[in-house]
């Protein structure tokens, strides 16, 4: 297919933590799109993080580590390697390549990683997972998170603690000028990477909100972002690869096909 195919005009609706827009944010501009930055998650550091660290310094006593998402990775292995080494015998496993780049690039290799699905649906469905009687896990992630990982992992006869290593959390966020543009015309995609993220995005722009994104095509990689989606009364979804190319792509695709879809 040829990659002469542009976004000209089209206002692109982001709302990923700000702190992980920033390359999509860049590509949508780069092929004359409109990006629009709107976090509906904030993310930050736990506010007590001494259970964190101390189970750190019993990170030997596991045989699986898993990383739920870049953002365990990154607020997880600095702390690891500024008190200790990798225990060479830990097991690691993570969600998706996003994880799995970022955890390659602190020097960690063999990471056990879904190749037909970014959920924890995907991850439970790989091989090294099934035996897991007699197994030590720790699971990274944030504040509260899914229990299907670890519930699952148990009832295959593991022992599992959770470690919150951030927290996730719903700005506080004045919406007016965003809903101006909206009702303008100059917001023409929404792009949404998490259920929690949907429900925020829901809440923060009220009815009147509600009202513009359901007229509005939402790009998700997500299955259970498209079923939560579905169930709002979201009629125009488009269901992309994962990552920011395969996002792009979506975009691209759906915005180039002018006779079905035509901006006005």
């Amino acid at each position: 297919m040829s990659d002469n195919r542009r976004l000209t005009g089209i206002g692109v609706l982001i709302t990923r933590p700000a702190h992980q827009a920033g390359t999509l944010a860049a590509r949508v501009n780069e092929l004359g799109g409109l990006p629009w930055l709107f976090p509906v998650l904030e993310i930050s550091d736990v506010e007590n993080k001494q259970p964190l660290l101390t189970l750190l310094a019993r990170l030997d006593d596991f045989d699986w580590a898993i990383f739920v998402s870049p953002n365990a990775v990154e607020k997880v292995l600095p702390l690891i390697q500024a008190q200790r080494t990798w225990p060479e015998h830990l097991s690691v496993a993570t969600v998706g390549m996003g994880s799995a780049r970022l955890l390659k690039q602190y020097g960690i290799s063999n990471i056990t990683v879904p190749d037909d699905g970014t959920d924890s649906e995907a991850l439970l469905r790989v091989p090294p997972l099934q035996q897991m009687q007699g197994k030590r896990v720790v699971i990274f992630r944030g504040n509260d998170g899914r229990k299907l990982l670890g519930d699952t992992l148990r009832q295959r006869g593991a022992e599992v603690e959770y470690a919150a290593c951030y927290r996730r959390t719903k700005p506080d966020t004045d919406p007016t000028q965003l809903l101006k543009c909206w009702h303008a015309n100059k917001i023409h995609a929404v792009i949404v990477t998490s259920s929690e993220g949907l429900d925020n995005l829901i809440d923060i722009i009220g009815g009147t909100g509600q009202q513009l994104l359901r007229s509005t095509v939402l790009f998700t990689a997500h299955d259970r972002i498209v079923q939560k989606a579905q169930a709002l009364g979201i009629v125009k979804i488009c269901r992309t690869s994962v990552g920011d190319e395969g996002t792009v792509q979506g975009l691209l695709d759906y915005f180039n096909d002018i006779q079905a879809h035509e901006i006005t």
